[in-house]
């Protein structure tokens, strides 16, 4: 038995052909291409900007997080068939200046592509959008610009601040850690609803998030610009002292019965600093672990106290999923360069690659076994075929894997996105 690396023009990614064609599809990187602003001298370029794009989202979404891969990955003839090209691709050192030259301006143009990519993705115009403000870390382990201690994270990092409407990423705003979770939400927030409504001016928005965006200014803000917002609120001891009776009658069915004990009801309240009362919702919990209290302010007025938290607020943890998904699996931790806007740049590289996913994922997998699946899911059982490649003067052939598992799912998803 003998082994080695001469089999010649095979590939372990036949699934970039999709990649290829939702890319074609939607527009993705031609977009983010004509959003940047091109700083090589024009007798020197011989990669397209759109193509250095387009090299790097594959690249992610096949699982090659690293430059460096793609000084093997440029000779790969089913990644140039994917990126239109049949010669050489860009080098590690090519796509690193593409990284390291980023500035805030390309940031600002790469956000506006995540923005005007959602808008497109709509045939009709929504009647209601549920935006969901969360914040992560991005641990460090260099010396980047802004690099600073997080108590709460225990370890050097970013906090980026991360918006979603359902799956769909519309921000991700790197930011230092030593600050308020909720800084900048307002501002990034109003940004969104107000070119969202300029796109559909009748459309209903709901603000979501977890009690570190329950802030004056942004709950002030809602009110005053017809948004509708359904924010966790901390605990105190002034709304504690108003659940302490129906945490006592909880106590006693739970001792009486042995069954842990649930309910959801609702009261208005006003700190100290607010402006005036507002409507507020609890889930009170008492069993083996004894009391477990959450509240929740808002200032929706249809529904009842139990379908606006279990069916609005609790679905928020949604857009948790959907930040691990971006961060691990599309690689948006990477953040290894020393330039903070080089940094954010790379973030957006992440934003993008997820948005091809997530596209991939509700356009062609709908109806499969993996219209549900996360992007590493879909990569190892999709993506990663293996396939020969022939080329000629007239044209390409590729040659997938036989007895691929997923052979069905493949065709599938190649029929959905026919032209």
């Amino acid at each position: 038995m003998q082994a080695n690396f001469q089999g010649g023009d095979l590939s372990s990614d036949g699934g970039l052909m999709l990649l290829r064609r939702i890319d074609a599809r939607t527009g993705l990187s031609c977009m983010a291409a004509k959003a940047l602003t091109e700083r090589r001298a024009a007798g020197r370029i011989h990669h397209r900007l759109r193509d250095l794009l387009a090299q790097r989202l594959y690249g992610l979404c096949c699982g090659y997080e690293d430059l460096n891969d793609h000084d093997t990955l440029r000779a790969d003839s089913l990644m140039q068939t994917a990126i239109g090209r049949d010669r050489p691709l860009a080098s590690s050192p090519t796509l690193s200046r593409l990284e390291t030259g980023a500035t805030r301006a390309d940031a600002w143009a790469l956000h506006g592509v995540l923005v005007e990519h959602f808008i497109a993705s709509f045939a009709t115009a929504p009647k209601e959008l549920i935006l969901d403000a969360d914040a992560s870390d991005i641990p460090l382990h260099g010396e980047q610009e802004h690099k600073q201690f997080h108590a709460y994270y225990d370890h050097h990092c970013y906090l980026p601040l991360y918006v979603f409407c359902g799956q769909s990423m519309l921000a991700c705003l790197l930011r230092p850690s030593r600050i308020d979770g909720a800084r900048h939400a307002v501002a990034v927030l109003r940004l969104l609803v107000n070119r969202l409504r300029q796109a559909w001016p009748k459309v209903r928005i709901i603000i979501r998030g977890d009690s570190g965006f329950c802030r004056q200014r942004l709950i002030r803000w809602c009110e005053r610009s017809d948004v509708q917002y359904i924010i966790g609120l901390a605990r105190n001891k002034r709304l504690q002292a108003r659940v302490a009776q129906a945490e006592e009658v909880l106590r006693r069915d739970y001792e009486r019965t042995g069954r842990k004990q649930r309910l959801v009801s609702e009261f208005s309240y006003a700190a100290g600093s607010w402006n005036r009362p507002r409507r507020v919702l609890t889930r009170l919990e008492y069993g083996a672990q004894g009391v477990n209290p959450r509240f929740v302010v808002t200032n929706i007025r249809d529904g009842d106290a139990m379908q606006l938290y279990e069916q609005l607020y609790c679905a928020r943890g949604e857009a948790e999923n959907r930040i691990k998904e971006a961060q691990l699996d599309l690689f948006g931790t990477r953040a290894s360069c020393h330039r903070f806007a080089a940094n954010q740049f790379r973030l957006l590289l992440a934003a993008l690659a997820y948005t091809l996913m997530q596209r991939l994922r509700e356009t062609a997998l709908r109806g499969t076994e993996l219209e549900r699946a996360s992007a590493a899911t879909i990569r190892v059982r999709l993506l990663k075929i293996g396939a020969a490649i022939v080329r000629n003067t007239r044209r390409v052939r590729i040659l997938l894997a036989s007895h691929h598992p997923l052979r069905h799912v493949y065709a599938h998803a190649a029929r959905a996105m026919a032209p």
